[in-house]
């Protein structure tokens, strides 16, 4: 079973650098699409099989189709995304480096009693993953949650502004 998570992790990590670092847009769309369905078999993986139908249904079928229809209306999709000066690559790298030393910290700060000793997932229920996500107190994600939707409703509503203007 840890080959397999190791298989997963492995396509999740290449299918996100790729997203990131492909000069064609729907392409990238289309590897953030595998990105995904990866994270949906890891959820999957954990017998957590509504979490895995949503992030399938919710981000790799909504989300992504959003962001396809957002491309075509704002540009050509066989066109190639500008290429970067050098300068700019190597902010690119340091703000990469510096998110992954802020999220190792935060996993190691946060997550070290499950890094201690290795808790039992059959303990847990749907309802104590969903209580321990969308909570409001020490541990919880409802604010990072609520941050992403509206990043994403920016997201749109600066694709439709980009496409009023053409």
């Amino acid at each position: 079973m840890e080959i397999l998570y190791a298989i997963v992790a492995l396509a999740i990590i290449i299918f996100s650098v790729l997203t990131v670092t492909t000069r064609k847009i729907l392409r990238s769309a289309t590897y953030l699409l595998f990105t995904l369905f990866a994270a949906a078999i890891v959820y999957f993986m954990m017998d957590y099989e509504f979490l895995g139908a949503v992030q399938i249904a919710v981000y790799a079928g909504g989300i992504v189709v959003l962001f396809v229809f957002s491309i075509l209306l704002t540009t050509h999709p066989g066109s190639n995304s500008e290429k970067l000066a050098n300068r700019h690559v190597w902010w690119g790298i340091l703000a990469a480096v510096a998110t992954a030393a802020v999220t190792g910290w935060a996993l190691l700060s946060r997550c070290a009693d499950l890094f201690s000793s290795k808790p039992e997932m059959a303990d847990y229920t749907m309802q104590d993953l969903g209580n321990a996500m969308l909570s409001t107190g020490h541990g919880g994600y409802l604010l990072p949650f609520e941050a992403v939707s509206v990043l994403l409703l920016a997201c749109i509503i600066g694709a439709v502004v980009v496409a009023r203007k053409r």
